[in-house]
């Protein structure tokens, strides 16, 4: 009985500090609904997201990214984006890499490379972020060239258009289901008053402080860009028997 006892203890015990056993404690939901050339959404991958991932903060969030935002649907499932086909072309691209490394730590960081770039007009040199995932180039090319990506890409445009209340514009983000409006740049407190569990340090830094600014931070759709971007694209991103890409202007979808 005693044995008994001692081991039904240690189960106890060993639940007790588990990370996840405590009720209510499930990571916090966080959804950015985006498009890759809007410079809000860029610099809110780059300034906020990112910083998530040094401060420790990503720990308590199940981050989702949907590189969709304001485009839309024409006939035979024809995708046209806010800022040209160069958008449609990296929104896939960013849709495909998501695929092909799903876990969020592996996908980030190429996304926050092009929206990097992005911030810093040179978009154009997205394939300078596969430095460091070379492996998944052939394998991310393959998903755009073989029509996966446009698939994808029309899964995001059902979630994006089915969001209650509807997006108005980008970057719009979900916290718990609910959306933060203009007010997103306080993510990261919506973030930890939304967790159950014991906070980490990031949130009891005096860092975390409340972002006010009076000056419009989202793109509505139907806005012109507010940086010229290629109107039009030729050639096919495509791959010779060596897996190197032979024509690096990809058209849009």
């Amino acid at each position: 009985m005693a044995v008994t006892k001692f081991l039904l203890l240690l189960v106890v015990l060993a639940f007790s500090l588990s990370p996840n056993s405590s009720v209510g404690a499930e990571k916090v939901s966080l959804n950015l609904y985006y498009e890759t050339l809007c410079p809000y959404c860029s610099r809110f991958v780059v300034n906020y997201l990112g910083k998530m991932f040094s401060n420790g903060l990503i720990d308590i969030v199940d981050l989702r990214l949907i590189p969709y935002g304001n485009a839309w649907i024409g006939s035979n499932n024809t995708i046209s984006c806010q800022h040209g086909s160069y958008e449609c072309f990296l929104n896939t691209v960013e849709a495909c890499v998501i695929d092909v490394w799903p876990n969020v730590g592996d996908h980030f960081s190429f996304i926050y490379c092009i929206e990097s770039l992005v911030v810093d007009h040179k978009y154009s040199d997205w394939e300078s972020c596969f430095t460091k995932a070379a492996s998944g180039f052939q394998r991310v090319a393959e998903c755009y060239n073989t029509g996966y990506g446009k698939k994808l890409e029309l899964q995001y445009a059902a979630e994006t258009n089915a969001l209650q209340p509807p997006h108005k514009y980008v970057p719009w983000v979900v916290v718990d289901g609910q959306p933060l409006y203009e007010d997103y740049q306080n993510v990261a407190n919506y973030v930890c008053k939304a967790y159950k569990g014991s906070l980490p340090p990031a949130c009891r830094s005096a860092a975390l402080v409340t972002t006010v600014n009076h000056q419009k931070q989202v793109t509505y759709a139907g806005e012109e860009a507010a940086i010229a971007f290629p109107s039009e694209l030729e050639g096919h991103w495509k791959l010779d028997k060596n897996g190197k890409d032979i024509a690096n202007r990809p058209t849009g979808l």
